[in-house]
């Protein structure tokens, strides 16, 4: 994209620059719009009438006439045309952190609302600091500052390998060049790898199990495996924390001490998994099936499930002697025939619940919500003392 100067023909104050597309007729009308003329005419500094756009150069001073004759500006050397004349000429040399880089004038002025501008449109107005050879000394990045330098000179974002787009970015935003760092944002946001949420398949998770050794802990806290069969897998002392585990087969899967703190098992299927002594505090598990589980550990560990959403879950004939379902919800649940030996369910929502055929002995209810829950067909007599509070 070619930019030029317009004045009205005769003066050289109040310019307009304007960019360069089209016919001559398109520029004789933008001309027209920018003065407030009917523009018939465009003249060359020297007086030569343009009668072809491509005779028109980057950054020529052109004259607007509404059809008189050019009329030769006044002589002024503080008019933009006499800046003009210099600038094209005015061959400077910069000091960036170091770095030499020599350049025009008019290349740093191209943005002219940019810091770049603003230090070099007129001379020693900035009051710019030289070096011992005359360099004008700019405290930055030169790898930063040459792609800078290099758009202003063509116009074309081109960055060589192993410079930092963020850093270029910074450059742009400090010396105030809007539109190369909107074109460098897009350009970064298109870079960055696309966001990865989908789930971790059976495959690339066995390929995990494998490269890990039995006797370290595999960390997979936060991960998504929603909807994937882990069923029959070993998947001991794995921390599941806060893992997205919602639809997941894990049937006869060995969960013996895994951390399920705070994850989504809901709608899950565990049955005949092995939960020795795992750890569910606060999980959500609802319309989960477990049927079958053993929540028994031989050494003594117990299987923690307090404060577990266990809504709806199917969890019939599950060994579950000594479990903490502690201020867990049971809404609903069906627990037929599970053993509940010295169970702690003391605050435990067991609304609706099935709990028929359990051995609840020495289990403690205190605090419990039974309130239609099912009791028939006990193993072991329920006495008043395990629900008082």
């Amino acid at each position: 994209m070619r930019r030029v100067t317009l004045f009205v023909n005769g003066t050289s104050h109040n310019g307009k620059v304007v960019a360069v597309y089209g016919t001559l007729a398109d520029l004789l009308s933008v001309a027209s719009t920018k003065f407030g003329i009917k523009a018939a005419n465009i003249y060359n500094g020297k007086g030569g009438l343009i009668d072809d756009i491509a005779l028109i150069r980057d950054d020529d001073v052109l004259y607007i006439s509404d059809g008189d004759t050019f009329v030769d500006p006044p002589n002024n050397p503080d008019s933009p045309h006499e800046f003009h004349s210099w600038a094209h000429t005015d061959w400077i040399t910069l000091n960036v952190g170091g770095r030499r880089f020599t350049t025009t004038r008019s290349t740093l002025v191209k943005e002219p609302e940019s810091m770049l501008a603003h230090m070099f449109r007129d001379k020693d107005v900035w009051g710019n600091k030289q070096d011992e050879q005359g360099a004008y000394l700019i405290d930055r990045s030169p790898d930063y500052f040459e792609p800078i330098l290099n758009y202003l000179r063509h116009g074309q974002l081109i960055i060589n390998d192993g410079i930092n787009l963020l850093g270029v970015l910074e450059e742009a935003r400090f010396f105030g060049i809007e539109r190369l760092a909107e074109q460098l944002e897009g350009v970064i946001k298109n870079s960055q790898p696309p966001e990865d949420h989908s789930p971790i398949s059976r495959k690339e998770f066995v390929r995990f199990l494998l490269a890990t050794p039995t006797k370290s802990e595999l960390r997979c806290q936060g991960l998504n495996f929603s909807g994937a069969d882990l069923s029959r897998l070993d998947l001991r002392y794995i921390n599941f924390k806060m893992a997205n585990l919602s639809r997941c087969n894990l049937t006869h899967a060995n969960l013996c001490g895994t951390n399920l703190e705070r994850a989504d098992l809901s709608n899950a299927n565990l049955d005949g998994a092995n939960l020795q002594g795992v750890k569910m505090l606060c999980t959500n598990a609802e319309g989960a099936s477990l049927k079958g589980c053993n929540f028994e550990d031989p050494a003594g560990l117990k299987a923690n499930l307090e404060g577990a959403n266990l809504k709806g879950v199917e969890m019939e004939g599950s060994q579950m002697t000594g479990i903490n379902l502690r201020v867990a919800t049971l809404k609903n649940a069906k627990l037929k025939n599970c053993n509940l030996r010295g169970a702690t369910l003391a605050g435990t929502d067991l609304e609706n619940c099935d709990l028929s055929g359990c051995d609840l002995q020495e289990a403690n209810l205190r605090g419990s919500n039974v309130k239609g829950a099912i009791f028939e067909e006990m193993l072991t007599p329920l006495h008043m003392s395990q629900s008082v509070r």
